[in-house]
C-alpha cells in the first residue's frame, strides 16, 4: 500500500524532449563509462533543464542522491521529471512519488507492480523500446506527440 495521494494533472512535455533527456542522463555516466557497472538517475524540470543527476552502484542508492540533493538544494518541487538508467521498481516509483515527480522515464522495463503503482498514482511511467521510441506504460497524457 502507498502512502502518497495521486497526482492530479502535472506537466506535459514533448516526447521529443523527453527522448533528449536519455542522452543527459549519459553523459551523466562517468562512473559507468569507467566501471560499466553503476546505475543512474537524472531528474528535470518542466523546460527538461537538468536540476541533478547520480550515480552509484546501486540503483535506489542513485535516486536517494539526487532527491536528496535537490532537497538540500530547495528545489525538489521544481521536479518534473525523472531518468533511471535501470528497470523501474514499485520503490523507485514510491520514491518518485514521495518526491512528487510525475514523470518517470527507463531505459529498461519496469516490473508490473511498477506500472500497477503509477498508474493508481496517476503517475507517467515510460521505457525506452529497442527501436528508439518509447514504450509508455501508463500516464500518456503527460507525453506530446
Amino acid at each position: 500500500r502507498s502512502f502518497v495521494s495521486p497526482m492530479s494533472g502535472g506537466p506535459r512535455i514533448p516526447l521529443e524532449a523527453a527522448m533528449r533527456c536519455f542522452d543527459a542522463l549519459s553523459e551523466q555516466q562517468a562512473l559507468r563509462r569507467e566501471t560499466v557497472a553503476s546505475h543512474a538517475a537524472a531528474v528535470f524540470d518542466s523546460n527538461l533543464t537538468l536540476l541533478a543527476a547520480g550515480e552509484d552502484v546501486g540503483r535506489h542508492n542513485a535516486l536517494d542522491k539526487v532527491i536528496g540533493k535537490l532537497f538540500l538544494d530547495r528545489r525538489l518541487s521544481q521536479a518534473c521529471a525523472l531518468v533511471l538508467s535501470s528497470r523501474v521498481s514499485y520503490e523507485l516509483v514510491q520514491k518518485a512519488a514521495r518526491a512528487r515527480i510525475p514523470i518517470v522515464l527507463a531505459v529498461s522495463r519496469p516490473t508490473t507492480l511498477a506500472v500497477e503503482m503509477t498508474a493508481q498514482l496517476n503517475m507517467t511511467l515510460a521505457g525506452l523500446a529497442r527501436d528508439g521510441g518509447l514504450f509508455v506504460f501508463c500516464g500518456g497524457q503527460r507525453l506530446q506527440a
